[in-house]
């Protein structure tokens, strides 16, 4: 009777820890208005406004900036430029490059790269949501240390996208972004 109870014990609580650890689906935002067209948000000038929080959630930065979109043939650059409060200035250019995903067309995706970004970064969009997860090289002291970043999208208006960035390094959280896009 105590092992029955014991290993009934476990297994509830080891299905708890696994559907914690689950992670929403980009899907569940699919009839979410209004809807994100990447190429139509991301051109032309926008401006973004955010805070970056330690893993107590502490703020410890926060920024301003100003981001150029451009399309051409289906491609997309986003130029930006950040500017923190303690006046240091970093620059990233994304490129984003659509590819296909046959098993959902309400779905759409495109590979994201930048020069500071390891690999490609996976982009998906869907209703009002879009989904980019990366691996981004960060400075760190004298050196560089690469920190996983999963971004959450959500367009609230026409004009407006709110941003969270869940950073975290070898699966433990290190810190968030929290930003607001808006375009011009």
């Amino acid at each position: 009777m105590y092992k029955t109870i014991k290993l009934t014990t476990f297994i509830i609580l080891t299905s708890l820890l696994i559907s914690a650890c689950s992670s929403v689906s980009i899907d569940t935002y699919s009839d979410q208005q209004p809807t994100l067209n990447v190429e139509t948000f991301f051109n032309g000038s926008l401006t973004a406004h955010g805070i970056v929080k330690n893993r107590s959630g502490e703020v410890i930065r926060h920024f301003n900036a100003e981001l150029e979109g451009s399309w051409s043939d289906g491609k997309g650059l986003l130029k930006e430029r950040f500017v923190f409060n303690d006046g240091e200035i970093q620059f990233r250019d994304w490129e984003l490059i659509p590819h296909t995903q046959d098993n959902n067309p309400e779905t759409n995706s495109y590979i994201g790269r930048a020069g500071d970004v390891v690999g490609d970064g996976d982009v998906t969009v869907s209703g009002n949501a879009m989904f980019i997860r990366y691996t981004l090289t960060i400075p760190y002291g004298d050196s560089t240390i690469d920190i996983d970043v999963d971004d959450r999208m959500y367009l609230v208006s026409d004009k407006v996208l709110i941003n969270e960035s869940a950073l975290t390094k070898w699966g433990f959280d290190v810190g968030e972004i929290v930003l607001t896009i808006i375009k011009k």
